[in-house]
């Protein structure tokens, strides 16, 4: 097998696409693979593929068939079972495998974080409130189906069914302003923010109008990641990386 100086990166994140143009920039052959669960993604500089690989055996077999130089994971940070899949194929197939993944955010004085393991206990967190903010994006919504109260989902898609009985949906990609997230709890009476420890910038807004409001937010911890496998928290860090393999 001839293995070529193309690098292939598992994006969807606004890390990816910056490490793709950076890449591209250099003059390095890259390849980003897209998960397809977006109807209108932001596509990437770069060859881009859409479509799983069908869990890390499959993976395993693309590499073998495409044999490539890295692989560097930028998907989202609670990207579990491909980040896994990921680290079981490199493994197996002898690939360097970098995971790229952002700091996750750090409270501040005025906040009032409630820490919890998953979206099932999220949702027994928020079971009393009124009106509660989901921002976890349309998957694992399932998880608030039974929830009383008034609901306020934000997601970029369309969520499917089954959602709780009182539910607002409103479609919208960030970055967010911090006035247009005051504006939009304060219009819905949001009493308790839900969302994910995704980090970065693009929504930390609800973040700090949920601190300039006095509500709680409840945050859901990331999982863990693969033992043994590379990490960067920047594109920075990654563009060295990768440079080291190409």
């Amino acid at each position: 097998m001839r293995v070529t100086s193309r690098v292939l990166v598992l994006g969807g994140t606004g890390e990816a696409r910056r490490l793709a143009a950076a890449l591209v920039d250099d003059g390095v052959d890259v390849l980003t693979s897209l998960a397809g669960r977006v109807a209108d993604p932001v596509l990437p500089a770069g060859e881009v593929r859409v479509g799983g690989f069908g869990g890390a055996e499959g993976l395993g077999d693309w590499l073998r068939a495409h044999p490539v130089r890295a692989v560097v994971d930028a998907t989202h940070p609670f990207a579990a079972v491909m980040t896994a899949s990921a680290a079981r194929a490199a493994e197996a197939t002898g690939t360097p495998l970098l995971r790229l993944q952002r700091p996750g955010w750090t409270p501040q004085p005025g906040d009032d974080w409630r820490w919890v393991g998953s979206l099932r206990e999220a949702a027994d967190a928020v079971a009393g409130f009124g009106s509660v903010f989901l921002t976890t994006g349309r998957q694992g919504l399932r998880a608030f189906a039974d929830l009383p109260g008034r609901c306020l989902v934000r997601s970029v898609d369309p969520p499917e069914p089954p959602l709780p009985a009182r539910t607002t949906v409103v479609l919208a990609r960030g970055p967010f302003t911090v006035g247009a997230e005051l504006a939009l709890m304060r219009e819905h009476a949001v009493e308790v923010v839900v969302t994910k420890d995704s980090g970065g910038h693009l929504t930390e807004a609800k973040l700090t109008a949920a601190r300039q409001l006095e509500i709680p937010v409840v945050l859901v911890r990331r999982p863990p990641l693969p033992p043994g496998v590379a990490t960067a928290a920047t594109v920075e860090e990654a563009l060295a990386w990768v440079a080291g393999h190409v």
